[in-house]
Formats: C-alpha cells, structure tokens, sequence
C-alpha cells in the first residue's frame, strides 16, 4: 500500500446477488432509519430528519435536488442518501475527539480503510500536527488562526497558495471565502466543480451564456419527455424520482442512456404513496439505450440527423424553425456539418442499432417538451464540453428553452456547489463581480487568472504553492492521480482542513497541518446576535435559507462563516477595511454585501426569507441568450470520438455504489448492483472475463499507461455484469489512481475519470 492511496486488503466476504431493477420503496425507509439510529439518539436523529428540506429547516447535505416549489412532505421531504448524510452529520455516539489523535499516529491512522475514518464520528477540537511530529494534538483558534496567517504572510506572493472549496459550504460563507483570498492577493480558488459540472459549466455559457440549468422543479413534471443521460438518480438524487413518476402518470415518457441498467432508471416504489407500497411503483424507462462508454455525443449527433429527416418528412412539424431562426446562430453550419456522418456509423459506435435510436427520437420528434438531464457520465470525458454542446443542439433544433416542460438539467452532485460559483469562488472572475468588489470594498481585485484543481495540483507539486487551504472536502481523493496529488501535498509549508468529520485529506499534509472542526448544515449557529441561518442555491438556481436544528457535538465547534472572517482579520489585520468580527456576529450583514455586489440578489435578506425561496435570474429560461458572444443561442459543430482500443484493453468508467456519496463512504455494499460486504469490485462482461481467463470473485489489478508511464490500482474482485463488451466499472475514489494528472477535458480541465483506458492482470499476491 502506498501513503497516499487507501488501504488494498479484500475483506473476503463479497457476495453477490442479482441486480435490482426497483429504485426506493420499503428497503429505503428501513436502511434510512436504521442508518440514522445506529448513529445517535432517537429524539436527536428524527429531529434532524422531519426538518430536513422543509421550507423552515435545513438543507439537506448531500446533493442539490431542488425542494419541490409548492406543497411538501411533512414527515419525509428527503431521499435515503440524505438522511444518510444527515445521520453522518449528527451522530453522537462516536466522535473523533483528542483521545482518538493520541491513541493513532498519523501513519497508523493512514492503514485504516476510508470507511473506518468516517466512522469515527464529528471532530470536536482543533488539531496540528507541527513539523516532524508523528500525531496531531489540540491547539486552540486563536493559535490556529495565526498560524495559518505567519504561513500566509511569509509567502514570497500571494499566488503561492492555494484555496479549495467545497460544494457543501454556504452562500454567506462561500462569499465572505472569496472576498478574503482576493484581498489577500490571489484568484486561485480551485473548487469540486473543477473535478465534475465544470464541462457543463464551459459548454452552457458557450452556447447559451449561462452555465446553469434552464429548467424550474415544475418542468419535470410537465415535460413530455425526459431523457436521462450519464446519471443514476436511484443513487446520486433519489428525490428526483418523485417529479418523474409524477411526469410518468402523466403520461411522459423517459429515455434511458446508460452503460449500466440501473435500478433507479427501471422502476421507482415512492415510499410515501400508499398506492405504490400496495400494488408496485412506475415503470421509469420506456426506452433505455445501453450505449457504449463516452459513445454520447455520436448518439446525440445521430438523434440530431434523425429528426432533420422526419423534418423532410412533415416539414414545420418537427423542428421549430421559427424559434431556430429567432434565437440561434450557426444553424445552417451545424446542419451541413451533418452531412459527413452515417447514421449507421454513428449507431455502431454507441453499440446500438439506428432503429433503437429511432424508437427514442420517435418519443419526442413532435413535441418541444424536452427536458436532458445529465451528470458525471457526460462531463468527466476528453470530450465532455462538446458532448453536452451537441445536447444543447438537440434542444435547441426542438426550440425547448422558456416553455414549461423543456430545458436543459445538469443534476450537481453537491448541495451548494451552484451557490459557490454564483458566489464568486471561481479561479476566474467576472468583470461584473470585479466591479462591484472594487466599488464596494476600495480595493484592487486581482486580474490574474488563478490555478483550477488541476493546476493547483501542479503548482504545489512543482513547488509553486506552498500552502493549501481546503474549505471543506476530501481533496486528496476527490482529485485524480492519487500518488501525485499525495505527493504535491507533502510539498507543502502547510496545509489546512476544514472539516466536519476526518477523511484521508488529513493524513496526506505538508510540513505542518491543521484540521479545524466545523458546524453542520444540521447544527445550530448561535453568534453574538442570537441564532444565525444561511442560504443555498440548487441545482434549478432557487436559493433558500437553512436553518441548523440540533445541538452541535462540541463547545469548540465554528461555522464556516466564524472560521473564514477569524482567518480573515488574523491575515489581514489593518490592510482590509472589512469589519470581520461584524459579519460573524450577524449573517445578515453578509447578505446585505452580496445584494450590493452579486447580480440577482437585490434585497437579499427580504427575499430570502420567503417560504420557499426565491429563483435567481435565468436568461435562457426565458429565451433570453444576451450575454452569450452575439446575444443568440449557438449551434456548434461537433465530432464524436472514437475510442480506438486494442485487444488487451478496456474502457473503465467510476461509478459511486449506493452506499456512498463522493468521497464519504457509508458501508461496503451496493445493494442495487447485488454488491455486498466489498467495494475493491470491478463489473465485467462475461465474454470480456473469458477472454481473459478470469473468474468470477478473482482478484485483479487495473493498470493504466498514458504517455509511457503505467498506474496501477491493485486487489479487485471480479463481478460478471451486465454492461457492453469492452467497458469496466469500479467505484469511485479507488480508480483515481489510474488517471495522470494531464488527463482531462478539454476547456474545462475535468479529470477523464468515465472513460479511462487499462489492461487487466491477476492480482499478484
């Protein structure tokens, strides 16, 4: 086992069963419970749960599905992947105090699975580990904090460090983030949209002149089709499939595109209906094409040639010719370019036959009502830019932008993430943002662009950063390369965890290291002027407040906010004109700066206070493509890529099991896929496994070789799947090893973690 990597030992206990083809149901409310209990008290755990997503609670932590915009449930309004998160969140029975540092070494700790390390519970105490030291021991804030401002005022520049942020910070604390690190000097705040949406984030500002969804949480349910594409909401957003069941009653359509026939786009048993607990839940998919890996965009591009010809067939019934000469630019380009692609051709790459493609087009080739959602399995590709450019052409040949039931749906992964980028944590920034920062504040924003996931971890590894600051997540897994990005780490002067609970980022530091224990989205925050709430944004741009409900787990707890505005007044001292003390006192007063220098947020804290929310300004939701280069939605020519691979390789794509979110693991089963009692599987196809030799359970090593230099992740088992010939799947983070750092998409620098090529070998022993 290398430092940087978790451990590779099996547990010898994997079973497997068949696949569920029935996302939710009775399994989910019992696994959510007896999730919940095994963690904390009764009273504490079914506090946090009955106030989860409700219009006066809190939001959940896990991903940014939107909140329903009307009536909501008011004993569940949460999937099992949140109140799994939540449970994470408020447990009491385990927490990962001092004692626990002084028991375990930093080395020892670094032999204990992933699992383990978030079992521990709630970090109660701030922590350093000084240079050569081999545990962390307490230290207090005040001491914390002016470490950390010594490091940063000894740098030679402020370019030389480095400031992450996690998608689940708030909006108050995510702005209060950015105004610090840019009046310190710098832009280089990579964040986790870096590693996923940040394709989708490149390709929707290109084309439409706003990286966000164009949907509200109403479309799904009023949309004639809904094609599904790189996503498993049975794992990664439950809840989104109550709206389509709700669509599907009546009488949608949903299209299915997936490598893998998962549980979540088959058939949905919504636990609060009585009717689908009695006599069976809906049937999802009415088409679900099982393409090849990173085959999208031909099949998109295929979609697109079929509905030309049914135009030819029934002109001015098919395309809307009136909205394509309105609001878009390079139709006729985009169309000529068609002419060099075979449909047949095109089908072959995805694994599929023109008629199954057909019979998809055939479902929405007279109605614009057409709602593409999409995540990780059309982003984290070379090609995800231009992948998701060619959705945004199929939408826009269909004129479903500013109708109700139409747009286009990237599903973040993570509550807030959204928010952050509208917020301005951003290695780039917007000449709006920068205007509004220097008229506000007096103070010069730096011009320079700033360093991205990627870049960062080049700088430090290089040398050129020398203390990293992470606003909470697991950097060191999240990221690709894992050695590298281990070894880029221990580069370092200094490095800084945020943290509710201990992952693996905190053993892979630098010369010395801090872990500063934070509140929850589900804590109380209780500041000079009396009980505080923050605010979020999700993934349809509704941003409401959340208010935390139980007692944190320790006196010695900080918000995000507190523990920004400390760092801030300790590194800054004279130089910022900011009042730091004052906004920790009082949130309201940070919302009060962001309604004066953040677009769409005028009178932030009257409307933030409305049940519910409020929606922030969305151009293309309303055909309004303005801020794009010529004002005009684009059409873009596209070409598909081809994976030519050889005999001996594969194309491995991550997947997270059901029993995780990102980078937290929750136990070592799938019970969706029939995984249990291991996560160091990888899914074959039978034929691929013969051809091989291999069995099923055999442990086997993944290796990966880009530009001479081979990677390998050592000891899976086996586990004959239902996927198409020539594809892998293993989970998430343990495959990172595998993807050199230089690996990305293009513009958008997203780590190919969907599509990466490798050889397979028995396992050594």
């Amino acid at each position: 086992m290398k430092q940087n990597t978790p451990p590779e030992e099996l547990t010898s206990e994997l079973a497997i069963e068949k696949p569920q083809t029935t996302a939710a149901g009775m399994t989910a409310i019992v696994d959510s419970f007896a999730h919940t209990l095994q963690g904390t008290g009764l009273a504490r755990g079914w506090k946090a749960l009955v106030n989860l997503n409700q219009k006066d609670g809190f939001d959940c932590p896990s991903c940014a599905w939107p909140d329903p915009d009307g009536q909501r449930s008011p004993i569940a309004e949460y999937c099992e992947s949140g109140a799994k998160a939540v449970a994470d969140e408020v447990m009491t029975k385990h927490t990962a105090s001092p004692v626990l540092f002084q028991r375990y070494s930093v080395a020892e700790l670094t032999k204990k699975s992933d699992l383990w390390l978030g079992q521990q519970g709630r970090l109660t105490q701030p922590l350093v580990l000084r240079p050569g030291a081999t545990h962390y021991i307490p230290i207090d804030w005040h001491d914390a904090f002016g470490l950390i401002a010594d490091q940063l005022n000894a740098l030679d520049s402020p370019h030389e460090a480095i400031f992450y942020t996690s998608g689940r910070t708030s909006n108050e604390a995510a702005f209060v983030y950015q105004l610090f690190v840019k009046m310190f000097g710098t832009n280089n705040m990579p964040d986790c949209s870096n590693m996923c949406h940040e394709s989708t984030t490149v390709a929707l500002t290109d084309t439409l002149g706003l990286g966000k969804a164009s949907v509200t949480y109403e479309d799904y349910e009023k949309a004639d089709v809904v094609m599904i594409m790189g996503q498993n909401p049975g794992t990664t957003a439950p809840r989104m499939l109550t709206p389509l069941e709700e669509m599907k009653r009546n009488g949608g359509k949903i299209i299915a595109v997936n490598p893998i026939h998962e549980a979540g786009l088959l058939n949905f048993k919504y636990p609060q209906s009585p009717r689908d607990m009695l006599l069976g839940g809906v049937k999802l998919a009415d088409v679900f094409l099982q393409l090849r890996i990173n085959s999208d965009l031909a099949l998109l591009k295929a979609m697109c040639k079929l509905l030309l010809a049914e135009e030819e067939k029934t002109p001015g019934q098919v395309l809307d010719q009136a909205f394509i000469a309105t609001y878009t630019s390079g139709y006729e380009a985009f169309v000529k370019s068609l002419d060099q692609f075979e449909l047949n051709e095109l089908a072959a790459q995805c694994g599929l036959t023109v008629a199954q493609i057909q019979e998809a087009v055939d479902l929405f080739k007279y109605t614009p009502k057409l709602v593409i959602c999409w995540a990780m399995g059309l982003t984290q590709h070379k090609n995800g830019v231009v992948t998701i450019q060619e959705l945004v052409n199929l939408l826009l040949l269909k004129g479903s932008f500013g109708i109700k039931g139409g747009g286009t749906s990237p599903i973040r992964g993570h509550s807030n993430v959204q928010g952050d980028r509208t917020m301005g944590v951003w290695e780039k920034v917007k000449p709006e943002l920068r205007e509004a920062l220097e008229r506000v504040f007096q103070f010069s924003v730096p011009e320079e662009k700033g360093y991205d996931a990627v870049e960062s971890v080049k700088a430090m590894h290089d040398g050129k950063a020398k203390v990293f600051f992470g606003l909470g997540g697991n950097f060191a897994m999240a990221v690709s390369d894992t050695d590298y990005t281990g070894e880029a780490l221990r580069q370092c002067k200094l490095t800084v965890h945020v943290s509710t609970k201990l992952n693996r980022s905190h053993l892979i530091h630098g010369e010395a290291a801090l872990i500063l224990p934070c509140l929850g989205r589900t804590d109380q925050d209780v500041q000079a002027s009396g009980p505080q709430f923050v605010s979020c944004e999700s993934t349809t741009g509704v941003v409401a407040q959340s208010h935390g409900v139980v007692e944190a787990v320790s006196a010695h707890l900080k918000s995000e906010v507190a523990i920004v505005c400390g760092l801030a007044q300790a590194t800054l001292g004279e130089k910022s004109t900011v009042d730091w003390a004052s906004l920790t006192e009082n949130y309201d007063r940070i919302r009060d700066l962001i309604a004066q220098t953040v677009e769409g947020f005028e009178d932030y804290n009257q409307k933030v206070r409305q049940p519910g929310g409020f929606y922030i300004p969305n151009g293309p939701r309303k055909r309004d493509f303005s801020k794009t280069s010529d004002g005009k939605a684009h059409f873009t020519v596209n070409a598909p890529t081809h994976h030519e691979l050889q005999p001996d390789e594969l194309l491995l794509m991550s997947i997270r099991s059901h029993d995780q979110f990102n980078t937290t693991v929750y136990k070592n089963e799938d019970r969706y896929r029939g995984v249990y009692k291991e996560r160091r599987v990888v899914f074959m196809h039978p034929d691929d496994m013969a051809q091989r030799g291999l069995a099923e359970k055999q442990a086997v090593d993944l290796h990966s070789r880009y530009n001479g230099v081979t990677r390998s992740a050592h000891r899976f088992l086996v586990v004959p799947y239902d996927i198409p010939r020539g594809c892998m799947a293993a989970y998430y983070p343990e495959t990172n090893v595998l993807i050199p750092i230089d690996e990305m998409a293009e513009k958008s620098h997203t780590p190919i973690s969907k599509s990466i090529v490798v050889r397979v070998s028995p396992a050594k022993e």
